[in-house]
């Protein structure tokens, strides 16, 4: 007879399916590494059971112990069938971004869910980052395995996707692509791919709103590349100890909607029922491989997860409608707004070190209502608004004489390219006044809200 002692035994060991339409055009063989074969159906399950085996190992958790971890769903999902054939409990918390598939499904494995609020910093105790940590010191015997910062996620990488792929590629791959959360996946397979290789070229895949591709790029944690996105179990506001930047040769950028469409388009061109993060890294490599890629050349893309995750988000196409991705009308997205803007004076700024009565004068002259702050170096580090500056001076009329740095608020959001103004005016409220936007030559733009009244006409 032939059979499993239970269901971690399957993991791993997926296959290599190459992609025929949606690559028409691009030269080379490009190769996905299908993920879902999982039994949870996704990248996550490799990580979970090498993380749980290895604090076993190290006498972090003892029989009858709790798992903690914050998630988006998929590790949540590997660790929950890794408690169950080890006999432990699971407590996870999530993003409210999350779908509510992945709540649902976590629960039906016995996982207790915790839903915290998106939109609030890393460290702040609301965090689902926070919260998991808070429980983990709360509870005895419980295990906080932090996916983000414990390489025994990069390690199962190293020992089992990457091995798969030169196996399965018979040491042909040139290319390698996938996304980047924690990076445990990236960089564990492009190690094990580069020793056997070093030619072999690696690309991350990250969204707009995520800090890694300015970092690579730069070295900058810059805070002002932060804001909301809609794409789950990719790109990140911190950095991972498991993104090693040296295993990463170049990171592409993909908007929510590009994502959500090429994963709508794997599904009905390829067969291949994908998540959204698929997507992106599909959407991401194929730009590059269109430009780069010869004849001789062999990529492979990594496909995290499925499908069933997102059947309320990206395969619902009323919410694909109201979220301007399937538009039922046209909206003008950043580009057409600045575009046609063509604003040769370029983006007004002012020091942190420029007094607050020198800042009004700029704002008077310049006719604008809010103003972008820089430090030293020229990088965005505040923010300053007419009605905001007037509410302080009445409260104290004396800090017309200290610097602007003092007094600021928060940087303006950047934005991608691509977004149409329906989620643009989604993202200007009474403490966001404004959006910022690199265009195709990295110059910084700004959008107010008297840009997105006159862009419905566009």
């Amino acid at each position: 007879m032939k059979y499993y002692n239970s269901i971690i035994d399957t993991i791993g060991d997926t296959p290599l399916v190459k992609l025929n339409k949606v690559t028409k055009g691009i030269k080379g063989t490009i190769l996905a590494k299908v993920e879902y074969f999982n039994p949870g159906q996704s990248v996550k399950d490799r990580i979970a059971i090498r993380m749980i085996e290895d604090a076993e190992k190290a006498g972090l958790i003892k029989p009858g112990g709790t798992i903690i971890e914050g998630t988006s769903g998929n590790t949540g999902f590997g660790l929950a069938l890794a408690a169950i054939g080890k006999g432990y409990k699971c407590i996870f918390t999530m993003a409210d971004k999350q779908s509510k598939e992945k709540i649902d499904i976590l629960r039906a494995v016995g996982a207790e869910v915790v839903v915290c609020p998106t939109n609030v910093e890393p460290d702040d105790p609301r965090s689902y980052y926070s919260v998991a940590k808070r429980l983990n010191r709360e509870i005895p015997n419980s295990l906080y395995p932090n996916q983000y910062d414990n390489l025994s996620n990069t390690a199962a990488h190293y020992d089992t996707t990457g091995p798969e792929v030169w196996r399965d590629t018979d040491g042909k791959i040139t290319h390698f692509a996938a996304g980047v959360g924690t990076g445990g996946t990236i960089c564990g397979t492009a190690k094990y791919l580069k020793e056997r290789n070093p030619n072999v070229i690696t690309i991350g895949l990250d969204t707009y709103g995520s800090v890694f591709k300015k970092y690579k790029e730069t070295g900058i944690f810059d805070e002002g590349e932060i804001y909301p996105y809609l794409t789950e179990g990719i790109g990140e506001d911190i950095l991972p100890k498991n993104v090693d930047f040296d295993m990463i040769d170049l990171f592409i950028k993909v908007t929510d909607k590009d994502a959500a469409i090429m994963s709508r388009r794997l599904s009905r061109e390829e067969g291949l029922f994908v998540g959204w993060s698929c997507g992106t890294a599909v959407h991401g490599a194929l730009e590059y491989a269109r430009e780069q890629l010869s004849e001789d050349d062999v990529m492979v893309i990594l496909l995290p997860d499925h499908g069933t995750r997102y059947l309320a988000k990206i395969y619902n196409d009323t919410w694909m409608k109201d979220h301007g991705f399937l538009e039922s009308r046209e909206f003008a997205t950043a580009r057409d707004i600045i575009h046609k803007r063509n604003n040769k004076a370029g983006l007004t700024t002012i020091g942190k070190g420029v007094s607050v009565s020198q800042a009004i004068q700029v704002l008077n002259r310049q006719g604008i209502s809010q103003i972008p702050i820089t430090d030293e170096s020229n990088h965005i580090v505040g923010s300053l608004t007419d009605s905001a500056i007037l509410n302080k001076l009445i409260d104290d009329p004396t800090i017309k004489d200290v610097p602007v740095g003092e007094v600021m608020d928060k940087p303006f959001k950047f934005v991608g390219l691509d977004n149409t103004v329906d989620v643009l005016s989604s993202l200007i409220d009474r403490e966001n006044k404004a959006l910022l936007v690199r265009d195709e030559t990295d110059e910084i733009h700004i959008i107010t809200q008297a840009d997105l009244l006159a862009a419905i006409s566009i």
